[in-house]
């Protein structure tokens, strides 16, 4: 199944920031895990836990203890894991990942113009999979990033309720992925 495929039958994505939260997650009805917490030791038992629940394992290469912030990391995650993709902000880690055949999305923090600038000019030559844009409460952002985009998008970070959850997907995000638990039972 493609990831656009993903998104369109489970928009709310469960990102878990330890087990408390990887067991409530299991309790939602969200499809798909991003994964920001573990090591390098036990990474591939949380990533074990989510498979056996048949949820999509998506595993954020730079939060993850131990692990290098080098295009390797997709090969240690492929080759050591059950994973179905990576989520990072360096794109070299991103396209060794697709290489690989695991999905693979582009984290991007817009904190100003140039940050937002930089980003469209990424998405010229680079295609990740989707690209998570952070703060996900700037509709206004998302909307002009929707705009000059091809592939899906994700909103993450400072979402709070519903009403930021909905102006999001209105702004064109495709999903949004929050560690707020409570969002991911709506």
């Amino acid at each position: 199944m493609k990831i656009i495929e993903l998104l369109e039958e489970s928009p709310v994505i469960a990102a878990v920031k330890d087990d408390e939260g990887l067991e409530e997650s299991f309790k939602s009805d969200c499809k798909i895990i991003f994964i920001l917490y573990g090591t390098i030791c036990n990474i591939a038992e949380i990533v074990d836990r989510i498979k056996e629940k048949d949820r999509i394992a998506i595993v954020h290469a730079d939060l993850i203890s131990g692990l290098s912030s080098k295009e390797i990391v997709a090969d240690f995650l492929k080759n050591n894991t059950k994973a179905d993709g990576i989520i990072s902000t360096k794109m070299p880690v991103v396209k060794r990942a697709m290489s690989l055949g695991m999905i693979g999305g582009h984290r991007t923090f817009v904190i100003d113009s140039l940050a937002l600038t930089n980003t469209k000019k990424q998405m010229e030559t680079f295609r990740p999979d989707f690209l998570e844009i952070l703060p996900g409460v700037m509709p206004k952002i998302l909307k002009e990033v929707h705009s000059s985009i091809d592939i899906p998008l994700i909103a993450s970070g400072l979402l709070s309720d519903k009403k930021d959850m909905i102006a999001a997907f209105s702004a064109g995000a495709d999903a949004i992925s929050t560690t707020k638990k409570e969002l991911w039972f709506m």
